[in-house]
């Protein structure tokens, strides 16, 4: 970092800046952040690790760790933290999951069958690996674990955030405006699906399958280490796209190729509301959500990107 901040010295002096003017910048840049990071420390996430562990309710129709590595949960306690937009983490409560059943009428057994009998296409494993964002994967190699290096979700829409801006020309200043932007959705949006997935603690598609239809069934990507409802991918692509529609219209075309430093090809999208379906829909040809999860998760997300940008388009006037 300290390397960093000499380069960055280093050009703002090539590129005509005085000492003085870049000693008054630094100065100002330490009050800022100092500001920052007073903020920071009273959103609570600092109490997180301090709390109980999670312990799976281990009951019919909840949610327990997945294959392979067994992971315990992620973040239980992060509907605690403070959101910078909304009122609460529960702001937004969805439509309840469909019911747990074991009938084979059911709602439920006829959704996990659609997971169980869909027959993925060469370009439906396509968008599943593209959007698959799984930064918890591993490896089984026998008798040893790896971790596998993939971006999040959350980082895979800003890079989306830059790539829309390289194109439309953004200054430094817009181009900074538009990532906090995002940076705020991304984390409400997290927020407020985290409530809820603590609160129905669903099942996951791999645990429930394997137990009422096929043992040795398996999804398409890995299943990620939290409970299934809502689809986390599902509201923050949507909060994503809303707010980025929000800057650069309905048909902003771009050529996504985030994932190209990971091996997988580039993908061309009319706009970012068709980006964040297909991000949706990713995780059902992947195996790992329920059709209700990513649905109303898409609804869930676009709420918060419009309450994201009314919030602060009110805060600029």
């Amino acid at each position: 970092m300290e390397q960093y901040r000499l380069h960055l010295l280093d050009s703002c002096r090539q590129a005509g800046y005085d000492d003085e003017t870049i000693a008054q910048s630094e100065k100002y840049a330490l009050a800022i952040s100092k500001k920052i990071l007073a903020y920071a420390k009273t959103d609570r996430y600092n109490k997180i690790s301090n709390y109980q562990r999670y312990t799976p309710a281990n009951t019919a129709g909840s949610w327990y760790p997945t294959p392979p590595a067994f992971f315990e949960a992620v973040e239980p306690w992060f509907k605690t933290v403070r959101p910078f937009t909304l009122d609460t983490c529960n702001q937004f409560i969805p439509d309840p999951p469909v019911a747990f059943s074991t009938n084979k009428n059911s709602a439920f057994y006829k959704m996990m069958l659609l997971n169980y009998t869909d027959t993925l296409t060469e370009a439906h494993q396509a968008i599943a690996a593209f959007w698959d964002c799984n930064p918890f994967a591993m490896q089984d190699n026998g008798h040893l674990l790896m971790g596998v290096k993939k971006i999040s979700p959350g980082a895979h829409w800003m890079g989306i955030t830059g790539i829309a801006c390289a194109k439309a020309g953004k200054s430094f200043g817009e181009s900074m405006q538009i990532f906090s932007h995002v940076s705020v959705g991304l984390m409400d949006a997290f927020i407020c699906c985290w409530d809820e997935k603590y609160r129905s603690n669903r099942i996951r598609p791999e645990t429930a399958i394997r137990k009422y239809i096929d043992t040795k069934w398996e999804p398409l990507i890995q299943t990620p280490p939290f409970p299934e409802y809502l689809s986390g991918h599902s509201t923050i692509s949507a909060t994503s796209a809303t707010i980025l529609t929000h800057y650069f219209g309905k048909n902003f075309n771009y050529t996504d190729s985030v994932e190209v430093k990971f091996g997988l090809p580039a993908r061309k999208f009319k706009g970012f509301l068709q980006a964040a379906q297909e991000a949706a829909i990713s995780r059902f040809y992947g195996g790992i959500h329920f059709k209700d999860a990513i649905e109303n998760g898409l609804t869930q997300g676009y709420k918060v990107g419009d309450w994201v940008v009314n919030k602060v388009s009110k805060s600029k006037k």
